[in-house]
């Protein structure tokens, strides 16, 4: 019987070595595999793929993908290479078009790893001869033809792929955004290639309406004598029109697609800025004719505006802005920071909703407009409700002075929030002659009708600076003058929002000298008017203890609650007040003296008319009537009895300050003896 061998033990090495054959060995077959199925495409430029291409990406996209004639998938040697001809791709059956894609000979050299990794493709080159697209939202803005696979699935965002190069003849573009109310048709003219050489002048044109708007657009992008294969950047223009509106854009692309990293000069004009934010559905105030430039760069899903500076009407404007589409709520938002070194007041007027062309030829007259044959000076351009509702916004603007006759205003300062149709202005504050005013203005369109809350402060002003431009001297005038406006109302427009107002008006007028160059305004005794006018004494300063001109605002009709002066001499005091509704004034103004007055008419003085059109009724009925008195009396028993009726006992009641001085109600008020008042009104009166 043979002995059994022992089995033969390998070295530990050469065991090693073994397995690394058998690794190497596999490793080369795959390559091989790898280059011989590079090799057979190379050669055959894979054309005996077309009906398994056909197959996959119909049954990928859910829809019909043929190619009715040459067919090429290879790599070349390690670029991609995708060509046909006659490609056709259809849309789904909700689609008014047939087709989404069609074209007569399309040829990509890509990346083969941006179809793997990353989410957009990466293209080296595109020739593509007489292409056809049919971009479309359904009218939910729910579905679209580019988003394959399941139709009823939510449409996803178009992303272009990334083109470096470009040979582009005869395509068009239809796309169609039933949320952004556009339609557009873009037309690319002929690019010529040549070898490996482009001449890269794309050329493109189309025409379109948005949100009811038509408008025409042309361009190029170019960069001569480019080879495929390069990677210098492109120069683009773009010139565009639309109701008055011109924009240019010039700049340089990183790709023909490729607008990240893109640097742009933005240049815009035309007779109303408010009108080219209409393209994008941002609703912003009128302005009258303006033009600006910026640089612009889009970064992420930010389009920023840096460098701005331009103006509208005869007011400079400048800084920065930022639009985008943030996450999770992919909504509109608007983010600026401008300021503006001189402002016009003519061109604030278009922000309340005056009309711009008409202050442009008109001036402040432009403002007055005739209603039910009273004229009206209250802005009715209503709220736009609908365009609030597509974007937010957050804007700083600081003015630093505002050229306007009569009124000292500078250094206004404003932050505007809009958040989901909830406006706020907050806060909003400039120096006014020495003074400085603040407010916060809240306009919530959330509720229905419009609700709009005004809250305006004004801290101590001197009252010669505030009202030099109406006659007032400064020079020796040392009162001033504080106020508050806190007031609510309901209504898409400024006029019906204090047409509807409640709340509380109150002017405070301190201790101090009141000097006038044309009248006493603040003491109207006619008598001591005409005597001091003869005796050239018509400058002599008025001296005031405390004043009060309130108003308590009930339903937009606004009543003296009290209009109470009291300086040395007199006590002034006002009844009646004035209508939101329909812009009218009646308020009676008198003055009873301290001390006996001679020569005095004492009768009230009136304001009427109107907002826009007051007037100031100095002879007043009870003043004829005294005069008729006194030329009874004169006939009937002498010259020097005619005097009598002129004659002011001089029993009027000083007012207590301090009551005065806090705005209280007519009904808080006293005499300097403690005593309540009732010479004043309880801040009601009739309705018309």
């Amino acid at each position: 019987m043979a002995t059994a061998q022992p089995a033969r033990r390998w070295p530990r090495t050469e065991r090693g070595q073994g397995a690394l054959g058998i690794g190497v060995s596999i490793l080369a077959s795959i390559v091989g595999l790898i280059v011989l199925a590079w090799a057979i495409l190379f050669i055959t430029k894979g054309r005996f793929l077309k009906h398994t291409f056909e197959r996959y990406a119909s049954s990928t996209a859910e829809r019909r993908v043929t190619v009715a004639g040459d067919f090429q998938l290879y790599f070349a040697p390690f670029k991609l290479k995708f060509l046909a001809d006659g490609l056709t791709v259809t849309n789904p059956g909700w689609a008014p078009k047939p087709l989404l894609w069609e074209s007569k000979h399309l040829e990509v050299w890509a990346a083969p790893l941006s179809f793997v990794f990353g989410d957009r493709y990466k293209i080296y080159t595109l020739v593509l001869e007489d292409g056809r697209a049919d971009l479309e939202w359904d009218d939910g803005n729910k579905r679209n033809t580019w988003t394959f696979g399941d139709p009823n699935a939510p449409g996803k965002p178009f992303k272009l792929p990334l083109i470096k190069r470009a040979a582009i003849t005869g395509t068009e573009l239809h796309y169609r955004d039933p949320l952004l109310q556009i339609v557009s048709d873009i037309q690319v003219g002929t690019v010529r290639a040549q070898n490996t050489a482009v001449t890269q002048d794309i050329t493109f044109n189309g025409d379109g309406v948005m949100r009811g708007n038509k408008f025409v657009m042309n361009g190029a992008i170019t960069s001569p004598n480019e080879t495929l294969a390069g990677d210098s950047g492109l120069n683009f223009r773009m010139h565009g029109t639309s109701i008055g509106n011109i924009l240019d854009i010039t700049g340089t692309l990183p790709g023909v697609t490729e607008i990240e990293g893109g640097r742009f000069k933005l240049f815009v004009r035309g007779p109303n800025l408010a009108r080219l934010f209409d393209f994008i559905g941002v609703a912003v105030p009128d302005t009258r004719y303006y033009k600006l430039h910026s640089d612009l760069t889009k970064v992420g899903e930010e389009w920023r505006f840096t460098r701005m500076n331009g103006g509208f009407g005869d007011s400079d404007l400048a800084g920065r802005m930022t639009i985008s589409m943030p996450a999770p709520e992919n909504r509109l938002k608007i983010d600026a920071d401008i300021s503006s070194r001189k402002v016009d007041i003519l061109d604030v007027g278009p922000f309340m909703g005056y009309e711009p062309n008409a202050l442009a030829t008109k001036g402040a007259q432009a403002a007055v407009a005739q209603t039910g044959g009273t004229p009206r000076i209250l802005p009715d351009a209503p709220l736009r409700i609908e365009s609030l509702k597509l974007f937010d916004a957050h804007v700083d603007y600081k003015v630093a002075t505002v050229r306007a006759p009569h009124l000292p205003v500078s250094n206004i300062v404003l932050t505007m929030d809009l958040d989901h149709t909830l406006l706020k202005l907050s806060p909003l504050t400039m120096d006014v002659a020495g003074g400085h005013l603040a407010s916060d203005i809240s306009i919530d369109a959330r509720r229905k009708p419009v609700e709009t809350a005004y809250d305006i402060r004004l801290s101590p002003t001197p009252m010669g600076q505030l009202l030099k431009g109406f006659g007032l001297s400064e020079s020796g005038t040392t009162g001033t003058i504080k106020a508050r406006v806190k007031m609510t109302g309901e209504g898409d427009t400024v006029r019906d929002s204090l047409a509807t107002s409640d709340g509380r008006i109150a002017v405070i007028l301190p201790k101090g000298n009141f000097w006038t160059q044309y009248i006493q305004l603040s003491e109207f005794d006619v008598g001591t008017f005409v005597q001091k006018m003869f005796e050239d004494k018509l400058k002599k300063p008025v001296e005031i203890n405390c004043g009060l001109i309130a108003f308590t605002v009930r339903d937009g009709r606004a009543a003296a609650d009290p209009i109470l002066i009291d300086t040395q001499k007199n006590v002034m005091l006002g009844t009646g007040g004035f209508n939101f509704k329909d812009e009218s004034v009646d308020i009676r103004f008198r003055a009873d003296a301290k001390k006996i007055s001679i020569l005095s008419g004492q009768s009230p003085v009136g304001i009427g008319g109107y907002f826009a059109a007051p007037a100031i009724r100095i002879i007043s009925p009870e003043l004829i009537a005294r005069g008729a008195v006194a030329a009874g009396v004169g006939i009937a028993v002498a010259p020097l009895g005619a005097i009598l009726a002129f004659v002011d006992p001089g029993d009027a009641k000083s007012a207590a300050c301090g009551p005065v001085l806090s705005g209280a109600t007519a009904a808080a008020q006293r005499t300097t003896k403690g005593e309540k008042r009732d010479d004043v009104g309880n801040g009601t009166m009739k309705k018309k």
